[in-house]
């Protein structure tokens, strides 16, 4: 169980609690994830389901409708919240170009939507405009850049087998399926990959153990490997040999490539040869229902079909929820009131096909690699209980709260409200 924790400042004026280091109990021992990658963001909390869409034509429209508009009608479908108003002086999101004059009197063209991922395997399209944005968290764009990759935790589901945490190099919304919002965490805290967001002194005692060739990205590999839900917080079991740390890095490694799809020089996921999704009668421009057979393998989209389908794939959960079939009920669900959301493509995209594969791909070879998480996680559970009262003694634990909080990017400047240069 947790102790008291302390209030560490986060992002955008959030108070974060530090919670203790997980000791012995039930499930995996260990140090927490939040001790080791202590910097975390909650997720963005865009407060207008409107400016995130699953293709971009559909945003450009939106954004076109809106600054035609004029009156009541403009101010209906901005959709006004505590936080953001056509008023509202903000300043612009790091590293986007978008207006910084109140949006009241905005009347350009749509600023070009930017690749984001909207919960876990979800990659989706966002108006990066921080004027139509509740909580953005700019100390994550402020990061995000090509050598960046983000850790998101998912929320926790008591006795769901889904994985603990997933990696992107897109910009993450950390939406939670169910509810249940996780945290993001940068893995390093400054733009060019400088300074891993890690723990003080966590490396050099991970190499005193484990050898020479453990570095941010290793410790990284590791997490995916490794990482278990708990009451506690997310832990993450370290191993007593080397020998286990290194096959526990060359699993997360496996998971790392395949979840970056492509990213950072990686190659896109593949099946093997016969194993690979096709489609098999063309996908309607109303493809609803969605369903599954088992015994053939085939993913039935209204009289659509793809197959092979591995079953492992159609079972893939994150926090209790079945990611195919939320993935698919976010680009077929009824539309909702006549706002901004409405406008949203009348059938079936094609893109939307390949995208389907692709993540029927991805899922399947995740699944593959349950196998060996699980071996992993119940050798761990079973050897002896180290790595906190270690890190206690070399002095990586208690984490300074400095440590908890960004760094401080002074190598660039940013545009404030009404096109003034911000302060850092």
């Amino acid at each position: 169980m947790p102790g008291k924790a302390a209030g560490v400042a986060g992002g955008e004026g959030d108070t974060v609690a530090a919670p203790a280091a997980a000791g012995s109990g039930e499930g995996p021992r260990g140090p927490l994830l939040d001790d080791l990658m202590p910097w975390s963001v909650r997720p963005l909390r865009t407060g207008r389901p409107w400016v995130t869409a699953a293709d971009a034509t559909s945003l450009r429209t939106r954004w076109d409708r809106l600054v035609r508009a004029s009156g009541e009608e403009r101010e209906r479908l901005f959709a006004p919240t505590r936080a953001r108003t056509q008023l509202s002086a903000v300043a612009a999101l790091p590293g986007r170009s978008g207006g910084t004059g109140r949006f009241a009197r905005e009347t350009g063209p749509c600023p070009e939507p930017v690749r984001v991922l909207h919960g876990p395997f979800d990659e989706q399209w966002l108006l990066p405009d921080h004027r139509l944005i509740d909580v953005a968290r700019p100390e994550l764009w402020r990061v995000a850049d090509d050598r960046q990759l983000f850790l998101v935790e998912h929320g926790r589901v008591p006795n769901d087998p889904g994985p603990a945490v997933s990696v992107t190099a897109l910009l993450p919304d950390g939406h939670s399926p169910a509810g249940r919002p996780g945290r993001v965490r940068p893995l390093y805290r400054r733009p060019g990959g400088l300074e891993p967001n890690l723990a003080p002194g966590l490396l050099p005692a991970l190499r005193a153990r484990y050898g020479e060739t453990v570095n941010a990205e290793s410790v990284l590999a590791w997490i995916l490997a490794a990482a278990r839900s708990s009451p506690a917080g997310c832990v993450v079991p370290l191993p007593a040999d080397a020998a286990r740390w290194a096959d526990g890095v060359e699993l997360g490694r496996e998971l790392l490539r395949l979840q970056l799809r492509g990213a950072r020089g990686t190659e896109r996921p593949r099946l093997p040869g016969g194993q690979r999704p096709y489609v098999r009668a063309a996908v309607p421009p109303d493809p609803a229902p969605l369903s599954y057979d088992a015994e053939e393998r085939v993913l039935g989209l209204g009289t659509g079909r793809v197959s092979p389908v591995p079953a492992g794939a159609w079972e893939f959960r994150v926090s209790g929820v079945r990611v195919l079939e939320l993935w698919f009920e976010r680009r077929t669900a009824a539309p909702g009131p006549a706002g901004l959301e409405a406008v949203r493509p009348r059938a079936w995209l094609q893109e939307w096909t390949s995208e389907l594969l692709e993540l029927i791909t991805l899922l399947a070879l995740l699944a593959e690699l349950r196998p060996r998480q699980e071996e992993l996680a119940d050798a761990l559970a079973a050897g002896p209980d180290t790595g906190v009262e270690e890190l206690r003694a070399t002095g990586v634990l208690p984490v300074a709260e400095a440590a908890r909080r960004p760094a401080s990017v002074l190598d660039h400047q940013e545009e404030g409200p009404e096109g003034q240069f911000a302060l850092l």
